[in-house]
This record gives structure tokens, sequence and C-alpha cells, in this order.
């Protein structure tokens, strides 16, 4: 499974499609600039909808490295067909720790 560093995130921000992993109040709370929620159980369900093209690079992140959510959605995207789903294995906290934005 393909990653992305914080920087070439940061550096891809509107280019990219970033899905938070971690959803309700997790993403109520605070989420990177412009993600959409999609939690595992909801992927085959939502997916087509939230992610109509299946060739657009899509970013996957949750907590941090051992959080497991975003390697699970990334999985399921992958196995549906997308053709470019990359995750952010530090996630959120790593983020913040940097001093970046998020949106409440």
């Amino acid at each position: 499974m393909r990653t992305i560093t914080r920087d070439e995130l940061r550096a891809a921000l509107g280019t990219v499609t970033v899905v938070d992993t971690l959803g309700g109040d997790y993403y109520a709370q605070q989420h990177l600039p412009g993600a959409i929620p999609l939690v595992e159980s909801e992927v085959a369900e939502r997916a087509a909808e939230l992610l109509p093209d299946r060739h657009a690079t899509v970013v996957t992140y949750c907590t941090n490295p051992s959080c497991p959510n975003s390697k699970a959605v990334a999985a399921r995207l992958t196995a549906l067909g997308y053709t470019d789903v990359r995750r952010y294995a530090e996630g959120i906290e790593d983020w913040v720790a940097a001093g970046l934005p998020v949106e409440p």
C-alpha cells in the first residue's frame, strides 16, 4: 500500500480527496482541511457516491500509525477498483503536532 508524507499531503491538498477514517465525534471535533468522513463499515455502501472517480488520488488517514482504520479503508477502496489510494500513516496527531490547520 502506498503512503504519503505530511509534506506531500500538505502540498497536494486541494488536488487529492482526503478521507477521514475515524468518523463520528472524532471527525466532528477536528479533521484535515476538506476531508470527508468514511469509515470501514460504510465503504461498500457510500464509496461510489462520495468518491465517484475511481482514478482520482484518494488519501486516507486516522489517528496515528497504530490506528488500523486508514489501512482498512484504503484496502477496501483498492478492492473496489480505486487505482490511486494512498495512506497518510502518521495521521492527524502528526498533522496537529506540526502546527498545521484542521477544520472543526
